[in-house]
């Protein structure tokens, strides 16, 4: 398995910032009919900017890069063929440019760039970037977890610290589970101090990271989504896999991945929500 140094991932961030300046941040709040069109539903969408970003980071990570594997969200989109790209890899950049679409058409700034270096199958590398703070979330596999904050300053990430179950505050997407699920969840989040979703996977990391949420149950496992900011969690202490007790890996395209605090923590919502 390849390792990344400090310099590349430094550099990473450099191209994600040079990015968003010029492929995101001047379309945000000008999205119009001409620029936004939907995908597999009605608040399933896409914008001119999403295209923009990942081809020009997709550009920047072949320069960087020469043979890497590049699997995107809006490339995949296109054609689903080019997820099977990552479970043989030597090496493959999956990318989110805009993670928070929905928000972001909206004009609301809830929403970040995400990318995660793979190698082997397994993430080595994760960055969540926030445009319009200007911060980023990254971790290199045994490294840590770090918040960067614009002007360069790291800051080491934690989890929150494990707490009863009737204290969590959680990520829950409850509507977007198949019915049946929907009816036995319903009342078992009760069970917890506060349940939410914020349908943006870039700052709901970012709160599991910094301590300021306990856990997330993820209704799927694009990896788009999750494959950097799990990794980015675990470096930050915290524990998380696949409901059936899988460990989790951004090759896994079926289950429910669940993020806690530590394992015991894991185990106790688990079976507050099985």
């Amino acid at each position: 398995m390849k390792t990344l140094s400090d310099d590349l991932l430094t550099a990473l961030m450099s191209d994600m910032r040079a990015v968003a300046q010029t492929e995101i941040l001047p379309r945000f709040r000008s999205i119009t009919a001409d620029t936004i069109r939907t995908k597999t539903a009605a608040d399933d969408i896409v914008t001119d900017a999403d295209i923009a970003a990942e081809k020009a980071l997709s550009e920047k990570l072949v320069e960087r890069f020469p043979g890497i594997a590049i699997v995107g969200e809006e490339a995949v989109s296109d054609d689903a063929s080019i997820l099977a790209r990552l479970a043989d890899a030597e090496l493959a950049a999956v990318i989110d440019p805009i993670d928070g679409t929905w928000h972001f058409a909206h004009g609301v700034p809830m929403f970040g760039s995400i990318l995660a270096i793979v190698s082997g199958g397994e993430t080595i590398a994760g960055i969540i970037h926030y445009p319009i703070t200007g911060d980023f979330l990254v971790a290199g596999r045994g490294e840590g977890a770090w918040h960067v904050a614009a002007d360069g300053t790291r800051t080491r990430l934690s989890v929150a610290a494990p707490t009863p179950i009737d204290e969590m505050h959680g990520f829950i997407p409850l509507h977007m589970f198949e019915p049946d699920l929907q009816v036995k969840l319903a009342p078992r989040v009760l069970r917890f101090l506060r349940t939410t979703t914020w349908r943006c996977s870039a700052w709901e990391y970012r709160m599991l990271a910094t301590g300021a949420m306990s856990f997330c149950l993820n209704e799927s496992l694009k990896p788009w989504d999750h494959a950097a900011g799990a990794l980015i969690h675990m470096e930050a202490g915290g524990f998380g896999a696949v409901t059936t007790g899988e460990t989790y890996r951004p090759t896994m395209i079926h289950g429910h991945l669940l993020l806690a605090p530590d394992r015991v923590s894991w185990g106790a919502i688990r079976e507050e929500l099985s």
